[in-house]
């Protein structure tokens, strides 16, 4: 499972109820077993999942929903400790128990944290908590991974809509957000990005049939990739309101870094765009490069998808 989800700390979000839970006690089974998780091989090892918000009863349930034969690398727990009364000791403990122990899944990062009160720094007390998991991680040689919650308020960034400081996606290694494509339908899209990870968009349908999140389709293709440069000019366009832009990429990166901070060389932001056109237009853009006696330019509109589809 290297390729998704390697050794290191992780973090997974989703709006309530959108079948987070589901995803992670299917994940967990699939590398308790060493069987396939869409199109990623995983190596079998020992799985403790923490399913803090369930009960024995729902957690036996909801096994049984998705498999028929269980196994004995998948460990399940209901309570722990936090992380000021002892949570790290007692992994230690069950790796010394389990070492050939690959995952961690604590569901949700929120229960094992400690009670700081409300004169904290929101991002200081963020960043020291996942801190604390990520040298775990290291430790061990094991993946851990912290299913959280999303913030009301939506964003442009999926890894923005976590619910916390900046100190959250920051501190981790990967970040998962899984979003359903409508609240009634089935379908959903998990974006994932990560330092050790390709930025991906990975279409997903629930099936009620066998209660896992399966591929929306067999073809590998679908699982579209995603360059986090493209992906911050085109939030710049979007959050700064912006539908047009002719000037040289050092002007476009000085435009984002006032906007957002977001810090870009122009020679990367210019190949990032060159290289990754087709996918930058996909999103709804026109982008063209020229040169004049002034150096190399690049113009980038915004389509509208009013436009688009009465042109159509």
């Amino acid at each position: 499972m290297s390729e998704l989800i390697p050794q290191g700390l992780h973090i997974i979000g989703g709006a309530a109820k959108v079948g987070k839970s589901w995803l992670m006690l299917w994940l967990g089974l699939m590398i308790a077993k060493g069987e396939p998780i869409w199109n990623y091989e995983s190596k079998q090892g020992t799985v403790l999942y923490l399913a803090l918000e369930d009960s024995y009863e729902r957690l036996q349930r909801r096994l049984l929903d998705i498999t028929d034969e269980g196994t004995p690398n998948l460990h399940c727990a209901v309570t722990c400790k936090n992380l000021a009364d002892g949570f790290c000791e007692d992994i230690d403990k069950f790796m010394e128990a389990n070492p050939n122990t690959k995952l961690v899944i604590v569901d949700t990062f929120q229960k094992i944290r400690a009670d700081v009160g409300g004169n904290t720094n929101l991002y200081s007390n963020d960043y020291k908590e996942l801190g604390i998991l990520k040298a775990l991680a290291s430790k061990h040689r094991i993946a851990i991974i912290l299913v959280h919650h999303l913030r009301k308020q939506g964003a442009n960034d999926p890894v923005n809509t976590l619910t916390g400081s900046t100190g959250i996606s920051g501190a981790v290694d990967s970040t998962f957000i899984l979003q359903r494509d409508k609240r009634t339908e089935n379908a959903a899209t998990m974006f994932c990005t990560g330092r050790d990870i390709k930025t991906l968009e990975i279409p997903l349908v629930f099936s009620e049939q066998s209660c896992t999140w399966l591929l929306r389709d067999e073809n590998p293709e679908l699982v579209k990739l995603i360059d986090p440069t493209v992906n911050q000019v085109s939030n710049y366009f979007t959050e700064s309101g912006t539908d047009e832009f002719c000037g040289s990429a050092t002007e476009l990166a000085d435009l984002m870094k006032a906007h957002s901070g977001v810090v870009i060389s122009p020679a990367v932001l210019s190949k990032k765009l060159l290289c990754g056109h087709a996918q930058f237009c996909s999103l709804g853009y026109e982008c063209s490069f020229y040169r004049t006696h002034e150096g190399k330019k690049i113009k980038i509109v915004r389509v509208h998808r009013g436009e688009e589809n009465a042109d159509a």
